[in-house]
């Protein structure tokens, strides 16, 4: 089998400027993702690529391991606006060449949710392996807020009502349909699914893999303030 594992880590944050290299328990943060993709499935030696705009965060992957292989982040896919997509398939491409094949599997790594395992990994990678005809895997956890009971938009009367209707009233959260949220850990991939043109790692052929722990993107600074709280507390050893 082979695998291609990405770790995309832009230069350009605004909410929290460096993130994907900020210090937490005493390490630059990306320094958690390369560590643990070098752990992942040594039997099929998949290759590690780094995609990133900055010189500071490829020579910090380089101390820690990981090299960039002559490969630079395009300008067009380093904005706020880009999508990990395009991101994404740019280095495949790239790969593909210079290792002269194509890759069956790839797997996404994001840098800013770092609270994830080996085992999450290995069972949502069963999984997906299951259901051949799944373009998509990605990672989520129980949504605290409900579309179906306690969140709400404005509609075209200007006035604010449920985001999503259900068919019958709903009057608990316990009754409203199952609803997940993203924590943007780790999303798997088919190379059929780059084929399809999809812009969302979202498409109605993917599966989730809902984890049994906290695990949450780190998006601005109290994120991180928790982070550490919640390392110095031994709460997330055994997921960094």
């Amino acid at each position: 089998m082979n695998l291609l594992i990405t770790i995309c880590a832009r230069g350009g944050s605004k909410g929290v400027p460096g993130k994907n290299i900020k210090n937490v328990g005493g390490l630059p943060l990306i320094s958690y993702t390369i560590k643990f993709s070098k752990e992942l499935f040594k039997q099929f030696r998949p290759t590690i690529a780094i995609s990133s705009d900055s010189n500071e965060i490829i020579n910090i992957a380089k101390e820690y391991g990981l090299k960039n292989n002559g490969y630079d982040r395009p300008q067009n896919l380093a904005s706020d606006e880009s999508g990990k997509v395009p991101t994404i398939y740019d280095i495949l491409i790239y790969y593909e060449k210079i290792k002269n094949k194509k890759f069956d599997f790839i797997l996404d790594l994001d840098v800013t949710s770092p609270l994830r395992t080996m085992f999450d990994v290995e069972e949502s990678f069963k999984l997906f392996l299951k259901s051949p005809k799944a373009l998509s895997l990605f990672s989520v956890n129980p949504a605290h807020r409900n579309p179906y009971f306690n969140m709400v938009e404005k509609k075209e009367n200007n006035f604010f009502n449920l985001i999503k209707r259900p068919n019958k009233s709903v009057l608990s959260r316990q009754k409203a349909p199952k609803v997940y949220d993203l924590n943007a850990s780790f999303y798997w991939f088919r190379r059929e699914f780059f084929e399809t043109k999809n812009k969302s790692q979202i498409t109605n052929r993917s599966l989730i893999y809902e984890l049994d722990h906290i695990c949450f993107d780190l998006d601005n600074s109290i994120d991180f303030e928790f982070l550490e709280f919640l390392i110095e507390k031994g709460k997330v050893k055994e997921l960094l």
